[in-house]
């Protein structure tokens, strides 16, 4: 039995993870933007170890979310998967950078430093194909799309699980493309089920097999492939932390604190 932090998961892949996690016999502590709807979370699945709350768009309340998981324990594995799609409205946050960063990077930054697991998993997209690595405008002044910001930022999520597999090799660091689905962020056209959108973490959180231990991968369908040409150059993932650094005032520590959990235990998937 593993504990696991999903972020995001009052609805859509994360809620479905976690009910799958939880029917599956693991310890889930589940995620809302806000304490209603972390309380709607736990609900959902009664069963769950608890529920957390947090707008992931603030520093501040990000740093209190990572000190109510740590309250139930310590973790085997925490999944990135909260995030804020291509519809956006360009919105600058108190932190001073555009709000689609700083959901779905700097929020995961801050929690990989203050929130120890020997298993990460990184939630990010087939679009990060089109993500251009730029730095030097986290507040979109230049410029603002709502598409490409959705796009950077899931190469930025790959980036930054790459960054933390080269720099602590003792955690399993993935990123997962989950595939088109059928959620509130991709709409309700598209063809993917919940259940096959989360069928990838489930694999990585459960399977015992060799290529799920792959530290430094990008997964998709219960597969390696391939990312963002980008997306393994250190000199990027440095500067990334650098900015997310800066903009948080939390450093990545040089090496993960030492969490007392195992590795993630194999179990049979369902």
């Amino acid at each position: 039995m593993a504990r696991v932090l999903i972020t995001g998961s009052a609805d859509g892949l994360g809620l479905e993870l976690g009910r799958e996690l939880e029917a599956g016999g693991h310890e889930v502590v589940l995620h809302g933007r806000s304490a209603e709807r972390a309380a709607e979370a736990a609900a959902a699945v009664p069963g769950a170890l608890g529920a957390v709350a947090g707008d992931l768009a603030s520093v501040s309340q990000t740093k209190q979310l990572a000190a109510q998981a740590r309250e139930f324990g310590r973790y085997d594995s925490v999944v990135h998967n909260a995030g804020v799609g291509f519809r956006e409205s360009r919105q600058v946050t108190e932190d001073g950078v555009e709000h689609v960063f700083a959901v779905n990077v700097l929020a995961p930054y801050v929690l990989t430093a203050l929130v120890p697991a020997p298993r990460l998993i990184y939630l990010s997209s087939g679009l990060h194909q089109r993500g251009d690595p730029d730095l030097d405008d986290l507040p979109w002044e230049r410029r603002w799309d709502a598409m490409q910001a959705y796009c950077d930022s899931k190469l930025l999520d790959v980036v930054l699980a790459f960054a933390v597999a080269r720099l602590w090799p003792e955690v399993i660091s993935s990123a997962v493309e989950p595939g088109w689905i059928a959620t509130k962020m991709a709409g309700a056209g598209a063809p993917g089920t919940l259940e096959e959108g989360v069928q990838t973490q489930l694999w990585l959180l459960t399977s015992g097999a060799a290529e799920a231990q792959r530290s430094g991968q990008l997964f998709s369908r219960r597969a390696p492939v391939s990312a963002h040409r980008r997306a393994g150059d250190p000199r990027l993932q440095d500067q990334l932390l650098a900015a997310c650094q800066q903009v948080s005032g939390v450093s990545l520590p040089a090496e993960p604190e030492r969490s007392g959990a195992s590795r993630p235990r194999s179990t049979p998937s369902r």
